[in-house]
């Protein structure tokens, strides 16, 4: 029993330890080379890559200057520079010896570069070059290597940004259909109370502002599923003000839900679609929208309904395909806002939710013509990466 111990408190042998360390110490240097090829990113990332590589020095460059340096010879800075730009240059690896190096200081132990070139989408945005005392092949695969793994990190990054820039895109979208129609209409709503109610006119004047505050807001891409269905709220008196008697709402929300990190705009654009649908097309003296929230454990159901027209479920099918489907008038349409096309509404909110949670987290419509139109969305209540 002892030696069975003891064989199983040994941590490998020193192959698993050594690809232990290389692996941790690269995984040092991942988070700042996410954030691009910056010089406060190259700053953090290159003493982790000089520990990586164990040679006298190591640099990185984008194309044109020395962003980070971590190690000895910081007199060579210029000459790596030069180095790099060859490496830019060619796309390929450049090698420098005591000719492309020249020191005057005999005890430098900078004798030799290496400058290979990172490349992002087919494009070389920088180098990483190391200085050692002698060229070796080892080495010159090892840095290599390396910047195979840098400029992956940086495609990584690239993709980060372009997905933050794609959810930006798709709000901005969400913000166009909120429509001049609504907000005209609002304000003759309000308006209309300004002599027969002012204290009523008062009040939708400030749910009015509120609105608008929350819609057009430039930071974040999550918020609380309390902040959503406040302005959903809002968006439901400003609409009833102006629809009268004519629309009905029940709200039937968990107290347990109102936590919930959700993608901003997520819900209201579908709140949308059912007050516009289901009063176009009904000829219910009365439209309801119901809303609901419960707490189902790990999942939060959230479901959107109205008495209305209903819908072509194929059409909508099409809709969240993505597939171009042209607006079919009122009483028909998929989308968010007055006049909106119907692909943005529907389609920008389950493309969003798909991307944030996974395909499960995709909407389900039920509807079919002359009964109402349901939509369906579960939203977990914890992914990593996503808060407010």
């Amino acid at each position: 029993m002892a030696r069975w111990t003891r064989r199983r408190t040994r941590l490998g042998t020193e192959a698993d330890r050594a690809t232990f360390r290389t692996l941790h110490t690269a995984s040092l240097a991942s988070p700042a080379l996410r954030q691009g090829l910056t010089a406060a990113s190259a700053e953090k990332a290159v003493r982790h890559l000089h520990a990586l590589l164990g040679t006298p020095a190591v640099a990185l460059t984008d194309t044109t200057a020395v962003l980070a340096w971590d190690g000895i010879g910081s007199h060579h800075a210029a000459q790596s520079g030069a180095l790099a730009a060859r490496a830019v240059a060619a796309g390929t690896t450049v090698l420098g010896d005591a000719d492309d190096l020249p020191c005057e200081a005999a005890a430098c132990l900078v004798r030799a570069a290496i400058s290979s070139p990172l490349v992002v989408d087919d494009t070389v945005v920088g180098t990483l070059t190391v200085l050692a005392p002698q060229l070796t092949g080892r080495l010159v695969r090892a840095t290599d290597e390396v910047a195979v793994w840098v400029s992956g990190q940086l495609e990584l990054a690239e993709l980060d940004a372009s997905r933050n820039r794609l959810v930006e895109a798709e709000v901005r979208a969400l913000r166009a259909q909120i429509s001049p129609h609504f907000i005209y209409n609002s304000l003759g709503a309000i308006a209309s109370f300004v002599r027969t109610d002012p204290d009523r006119a008062r009040e939708l004047l400030l749910e009015f502002a509120d609105f608008t505050r929350y819609s057009f807001r430039r930071h974040g891409e999550f918020t609380t599923l309390a902040e959503e269905l406040r302005s959903i709220e809002r968006y439901l008196l400003l609409e009833q003000a102006r629809f009268g008697d004519r629309l009905a709402v029940r709200l039937r929300i968990a107290p347990e839900v109102l936590p919930v990190t959700v993608p901003f705009l997520c819900l209201q654009p579908l709140v949308e679609n059912a007050v516009r649908h289901g009063l176009a097309g009904s000829s219910r003296p009365v439209t309801t929208v119901t809303i609901v929230a419960r707490d189902l454990d790990q999942v939060c159901l959230v479901e959107i309904e109205d008495d209305g027209a209903g819908e072509d479920p194929e059409r909508i099918a099409r809709v969240l395909r993505g597939e171009p489907v042209p607006d079919a008038g009122p009483g028909t349409g998929a989308g968010s806002g007055e006049g909106a096309h119907p692909s943005v509404g529907l389609g920008n909110v389950d493309a969003r939710l798909r991307a944030t949670y996974g395909d499960e987290a995709g909407l389900v419509v039920e509807t079919a013509p002359g009964a109402g139109t349901k939509v369906t969305v579960r939203l977990p209540k914890f992914t990593p990466g996503v808060h407010a």
